[in-house]
């Protein structure tokens, strides 16, 4: 669906931008962020939209499955998967210590975002599309939500 294609694109280009490019561009480095690849949780594989490592703790990222958990993931919602995201793989990224969920919603236009403490999650913030938000943990730049999205219909 091009909704998620978008924010996919979107979160990678916001977040993979200063975070995860060795240009030199400024901005804080130091993660691995790639969109779906396999990662290894336990006996479950799954492939998340989006999931993020940081360098020091995946020194060889070209291996499938990633057997090693990521710090974040991201899953776009579309119809077909929502209740998956929300609740069998929300479960699993805890069960298996995944620090950072972000939820992110093309037909609501809002991120919700959540960090795992004592094994539960904990609400970290959720975002419309007006937000220009820093969300954990990657709070070192401004997220402009709305631009996640398409842009909204044109009145006729």
């Amino acid at each position: 669906m091009p909704r998620h294609a978008k924010s996919a694109g979107a979160i990678r280009r916001f977040v993979g931008g200063p975070f995860d490019d060795d240009d030199d561009s400024g901005g804080p480095g130091g993660w691995w962020i790639f969109a779906d690849v396999d990662v290894g949780l336990g006996a479950d594989v799954v492939r998340p939209d989006l999931s993020g490592w940081r360098r020091e703790r995946l020194p060889e990222p070209d291996v499938r499955p990633i057997a090693v958990t990521p710090g974040w993931v991201c899953e776009i919602l579309s119809p077909s998967n929502e209740a998956h995201d929300r609740v069998h793989e929300r479960h699993l990224y805890a069960e298996h210590g995944v620090r950072h969920y972000w939820i992110v919603d093309p037909e609501a236009r809002t991120l919700e975002a959540f960090v795992l403490a004592s094994g539960r999650w904990v609400d970290a913030g959720s975002f419309d599309e007006a937000a220009l938000a820093r969300v954990p943990p990657f709070e070192a730049i401004e997220l402009p939500v709305g631009r996640l999205f398409l842009p909204r219909p044109k009145s006729p």
